[in-house]
């Protein structure tokens, strides 16, 4: 089993920056890909970052240029530096792993951060 706890969340003015954490623990192999994702109340929950063991990214178009999304493999954590946030960056992040097990691809969840965007 894969343990995700993440942190960092909060209430910021629009322009601003938030840093959040996500903590992997447990039983975590090597090759695997870790993801931030938000979501809005009545909506779904849509991919904001990937980053694979390897280092490669991806990005949602909404967030080019203002998130990176990072990991410490010695650490078992991911990273999602937030800038210049508005308010439709305003929803619950999730953090995700995905990693091979039983013949497929298996995803773990936290259970979300809240970050709040407004003056």
């Amino acid at each position: 089993q894969v343990q995700l706890v993440e942190s960092g969340g909060g209430l910021v003015e629009p322009g601003g920056s938030l840093r959040l954490s996500c903590a992997a623990s447990g039983s975590i192999f090597s090759i695997n890909s870790m993801a931030w994702y938000r979501q809005t109340p009545g909506k779904q929950r849509d991919l904001v970052a990937t980053i694979t063991d390897s280092g490669w990214t991806n990005y949602a178009d909404s967030v080019k240029g203002r998130f990176t999304i990072s990991r410490d493999n010695a650490k078992n954590t991911v990273y999602l530096q937030m800038n210049n946030l508005k308010p439709e960056d305003t929803a619950v992040y999730y953090c995700n792993l995905k990693q091979p097990q039983y013949g497929s691809w298996v995803d773990y969840w936290g259970k979300g951060t809240l970050v709040t965007v407004s003056s």
